[in-house]
Formats: C-alpha cells, sequence, structure tokens
C-alpha cells in the first residue's frame, strides 16, 4: 500500500476509534482494495466490521439486497445501486457507516455515457443519511482502483468529521 493510502487509512481509524464507531464496505470496482487498506492498519478489528465485494451483479442483489429492477434500469456504475450497497453493507455489519463503490476500471467496459474510470460512491450513516459523488479518474486499471480506494476512504474521514 503507497504512504499516502495508508495514512488515510490510519486516520479513519483514528476518527472512529475516538467516535466509538464502526464502518463496513461493499466494493465492486476495487475488488477489496477499500478492506485491503482498513486491515493493513493494526488493531482494525475493534473499529472494521465487514467488506464485501460483489463484482457480479446476482451477488449485490444476493448479498446486499440491491433490487434487479434498480440494476436494469440504472447498471451497477450508478448513484441508485451504490445506495443500495451502503445500505446494505450497513444492515448486513451493523455497523455506524458505510461505502459503496462501483466502477469501470477498464481498459474495457467503459461507454460514451459511463467511460472507463467512472466511479460511483455512496457513503451512509446508520440514521440513514448518505451522500453520493460520481468521479472520474485517469490512467491505467490499478490507477483507476487506487484513485478510488482513496477517495472512499476520504469520504469516509469527512463524514466523521461532520
Amino acid at each position: 500500500m503507497d504512504t499516502s493510502t495508508r495514512m488515510l487509512a490510519q486516520q479513519l481509524g483514528e476518527l472512529l476509534l475516538s467516535k466509538n464507531a464502526t464502518v463496513t464496505c461493499a466494493e465492486s470496482c476495487t475488488g477489496g482494495g477499500i478492506a485491503s487498506a482498513i486491515t493493513d492498519i493494526p488493531g482494525s478489528s475493534s473499529w472494521f466490521r465487514l467488506g464485501v465485494v460483489t463484482y457480479a451483479n446476482i451477488t449485490k442483489q444476493s448479498m446486499l439486497n440491491v433490487s434487479a429492477a434498480t440494476l436494469a434500469r440504472e447498471g451497477a456504475v450508478s448513484e441508485d445501486v451504490v445506495i443500495e450497497m451502503a445500505r446494505g453493507a450497513l444492515v448486513k455489519a451493523d455497523a455506524d457507516i458505510s461505502v459503496a463503490v462501483s466502477g469501470i476500471a477498464g481498459p474495457d467496459g467503459g461507454s460514451e455515457a459511463k467511460p472507463v474510470g467512472t466511479v460511483w460512491f455512496c457513503w451512509a450513516r446508520a440514521d440513514g443519511e448518505t451522500s453520493t459523488a460520481c468521479q472520474h479518474f485517469e490512467g491505467d486499471r490499478q490507477q483507476v482502483r487506487l484513485g478510488a480506494v482513496k477517495a472512499a476512504l476520504t469520504g469516509l474521514i469527512d463524514l466523521l468529521k461532520k
């Protein structure tokens, strides 16, 4: 893990400990990168509940209760899907906050409407509050994925600072 990602994960852990809170993540294009960054931090078992990689739509449905209708209507890389993923992860893990990520890491799979590098995020609280963002990352597959991991961690930190 690079230094800046480790620093973000460390900061997240410190904030969660100070608030006696827990986190979970639901990942698609990052393939477990968020969970990996978090669990690289010693002691993360006291604040990290669950990381789930739902790469296929069927597992988004079965593991996180994402609606088949939402997937059919919006596609996996969409605001509505990441909201449902984040909420599903909160329920599955009984955590205080969550992040969900779905995107197109490339090199294939992009379209004019959703080019390679497009990533949707949702950060959610157990009280129902959510915030979403769509970002576009440049570079190869690994650069897109690393950028998404950093953005996910940064969003969790921002959520905790509110």
